[in-house]
Formats: C-alpha cells, sequence, structure tokens
C-alpha cells in the first residue's frame, strides 16, 4: 500500500482568495502582486505569480490595466457585512442610488447594482472590479469592510466610495462628517434638558460608529450618560430591537440619537404605542434628513448631510479618475434641521 502524501499540487485554486491561502497572505496583496504592484515586494511577487502559473489560475481581477475598451458600465456595490439582511429598498440607498443614477445618465453611462454580503464572498470587490464588465465602481457604505477597500485602492484607481473619511486613508470617498453630525446631535439634546442619550444603530458600521463618537465627544465633555443600543436596519427585526431597546421606563431627561432617520420614526412610533410623548418625555433626533423626516408626527429633527451634492459629487471624481487623474477625498459638513421631535 502507498503512502499518500498532500500536496499543494492537488489544490483547487478558483479565486483569489485561494491563492491568498495558499500564498500566506491576504487577498488584497495577492490582487496586489498580481498587478504588479510595487508596495509588494519582489520576492512576495514573484513567489504569488508562480503559484498562480502552477496552479493554472488565470486572474482578470485588477483588470483595469487589461482591459483593451470601454464597457458605458459604472458598476453600483453596496456591501452590507455588519446588517446582512437589510434590503436595497432602505429609504437612504433609494435615496442615494436616484441621484447616481441622474449623475451616470447626465455622463452617458449605464449602472450594474450588486447587493454584496462579504462573508459569501470575501472576494467580492476584485471579483467586481476585475469582472470586465464596468468600467469603474462607485461603493455605497464601507459597512465593516474598511480594510478590504482599502486594498482594493491599492491597485484600482476608478473607485469612489460613498462614506466616512480617516485621516490617511486611502480610498477615495465622499461623505458627510459624521463625526460632527453627531456632535450636533447631542448638543441639540442637551440644550433641550437631556441628561441621558441612548444611540440607537450598529457601531460595526464605520459611519454609525464615528456618528456615536461624536455624541459621546459631547456628552462626556458635559457629563451627559450615553448608551449605545445595538439596532439593526433589516426589515425583519428593525421594529423589533427597536420594541427591545425602548423597553424601559423613561424619565425626564432622557433622549433618543438615531443613526439614521429610518430608526428615528420607527423610534418615534414605538414611543408613541408606549404612550410616551415626543418631544414632552422624550426628544428625538435623526440623521440624514431622508424625505421622510419632515412627513413624520412630530416632524423629525435630524441632521442632514447633502444626498443629491454627495452624489453628483462621487460620479464626477470617479469620471476624472477614469481620466488618470487623482482626486481628493470630500467631507461634506452636516447641518441641523430644526423641526418638532427635539
Amino acid at each position: 500500500m502507498t503512502d499518500r502524501q498532500p500536496s499543494d499540487a492537488r489544490i483547487v485554486v478558483r479565486t483569489l482568495s485561494d491563492l491568498a491561502r495558499i500564498a500566506g497572505v491576504s487577498a488584497g496583496t495577492a490582487s496586489r502582486a498580481l498587478a504588479g504592484n510595487s508596495l509588494v515586494n519582489a520576492e512576495t511577487r514573484s513567489r504569488i505569480v508562480a503559484l498562480a502559473r502552477e496552479h493554472g489560475f488565470r486572474p482578470n481581477q485588477m483588470a483595469s490595466g487589461l482591459r483593451r475598451q470601454r464597457t458605458g458600465v459604472i458598476g453600483i456595490a453596496i456591501p452590507l457585512g455588519h446588517d446582512q439582511r437589510q434590503q436595497i429598498s432602505d429609504a437612504f440607498f433609494m435615496t442615494l442610488l436616484g441621484h447616481l443614477a441622474d449623475a451616470l445618465t447626465e455622463r452617458g453611462y449605464d449602472l450594474m447594482l450588486r447587493r454584496v454580503i462579504p462573508d459569501h464572498d470575501e472576494d467580492w470587490l476584485d471579483r467586481f472590479i476585475g469582472s470586465g464588465m464596468v468600467d469603474g465602481v462607485l461603493v455605497i457604505g464601507q459597512s465593516d469592510q474598511f480594510d478590504r477597500i482599502e486594498d482594493a485602492a491599492d491597485g484600482y484607481r476608478p473607485m469612489v466610495v460613498w462614506g466616512n473619511h480617516r485621516e490617511g486613508q486611502r480610498h477615495c470617498v465622499v461623505g458627510s462628517d459624521n463625526r460632527l453630525g453627531g456632535r450636533l446631535a447631542a448638543e441639540r439634546l442637551i440644550a433641550g434638558g437631556a441628561r441621558h442619550i441612548y444611540f440607537l444603530g450598529d457601531v460595526n458600521a464605520v459611519e454609525f460608529d464615528a456618528r456615536f463618537a461624536g455624541a459621546s465627544d459631547v456628552a462626556q465633555r458635559l457629563g451627559i450618560g450615553i448608551t449605545a443600543l445595538p439596532s439593526h436596519l433589516s426589515p425583519d427585526r428593525l421594529e423589533a430591537e427597536v420594541a427591545a431597546n425602548l423597553d424601559r421606563s423613561f424619565e425626564p431627561g432622557d433622549a433618543i440619537f438615531a443613526a439614521t432617520d429610518t430608526l428615528a420614526v420607527a423610534s418615534i412610533a414605538r414611543l408613541r404605542a408606549m404612550g410616551v410623548d415626543c418631544p414632552g418625555l422624550v426628544r428625538v433626533v435623526g440623521f440624514d434628513d431622508l424625505p421622510l423626516a419632515a412627513h413624520t408626527t412630530p416632524a423629525l429633527t435630524t441632521v442632514r448631510q447633502d444626498i443629491r451634492a454627495g452624489a453628483f459629487a462621487m460620479v464626477d471624481l470617479l469620471i476624472r479618475r477614469l481620466a488618470g487623474e487623482d482626486t481628493e477625498s470630500i467631507v461634506m459638513p452636516p447641518h441641523l434641521i430644526v423641526r418638532r421631535s427635539a
């Protein structure tokens, strides 16, 4: 009987992640190595290229340098790593997508939309930008995928992201100053008498975490309590989670800062069902200033980010990057919109 020894030769390499795994590097490093990116040292590049050749892996990832003609299509990806059951029908997504579609149409582009669950496809971004089907990519939200987006930005120029900007980041982003927005919300609530703020949102999402951090800056400076209550936007659990989070005896001075207008509206509805007066006993501030914000009862006080201006800025930056320009990120100032809920 012949002993069988394990061999790399029997490993099937179908994806960039498979190749990265046997090379002992990240998918981003593997993609940069195959693209000849000098950020990966020459020895590692040679080893990864040799492994790809040995296993018959022929990548079309990082295809900006391999494509020979334009498609006239821009890809839009919505990664949902932090909230996998959230739907594209979410009010924020639909508002931003509408403005992006308008801006792309004006520039003569069609769009291709992908809703991405990163746990099911860890190469989602490399695969999309290397598909040969799109000229460039717009990413809506960083979710919990900040590092993956950073990796892709090292080897792929025509990509712009809606999200939060961090000092020193490599990917080009358009978005609001979320931390400042959080401060504006907390200051409004505290000026109205808040002594404890409940933050509804999932801080695993980069933008929501920045909003919570901004509110916490103000609360801690002024000696006000603040509590994060994890709340998701997926339709099958939004109402139940809001109800569970608000299942408490509210006291004068309690207030709610919701990470989105959708969560704020759900909170107001739950307070009403509990017989809790808003804004009489509990004041509520949202974030986004979606069209629905002005039509709630009471009308929603919220932090406005200029979604239309941001969408058109994303498309403008992408077109410039397709032309070979280096572009800076754009951080838009948020504005407090005062209505009746706080």
